[in-house]
């Protein structure tokens, strides 16, 4: 398996637990031992609606910019946002532009659960 991640066999379950978040589309799922398994598995939401509660619900007063940035990628590989969407989210949330608050991470937070709430109302849902 290590092979297959490109990586030594101690470093495993660290490649597995930042490569496949939630936040990047991935459920993960294993069990130790022998006959032991992981299972690693392609979140599909069909539901744009049922898709941004999914990701509402990955945070609550607070963020990091690495999640966020991993949660608008995800809605760009979705066809949810258009580049140029994502962008300027990105910009928006970036620590360069926050980083002038010990609030760095709730105004993060808020301002990408705008943006979330925003897109549910383009639905016209």
């Amino acid at each position: 398996m290590a092979d297959l991640f490109n990586c030594v066999p101690s470093q495993i379950n660290y490649v597995i637990n930042t490569r496949f978040t939630i936040q990047r589309g991935y459920l993960v799922e294993s069990k130790r031992g022998g006959g032991g398994y992981i299972r690693i598995a392609k979140v599909r939401i069909s539901d744009k609606r049922h898709m941004l509660d999914q990701i509402n619900q990955l945070f609550d007063e607070t963020i990091s910019e690495k999640d966020s940035f991993s949660i608008i990628q995800k809605l760009y590989e979705d066809k949810m946002i258009t580049k140029k969407e994502g962008n300027l989210m990105l910009s928006a949330i970036a620590k360069s532009t926050l980083n002038y608050s010990d609030l760095e991470g709730h105004i993060r937070a808020r301002i990408l659960r705008s943006f979330l709430e925003r897109l549910s109302y383009e639905d016209g849902k």
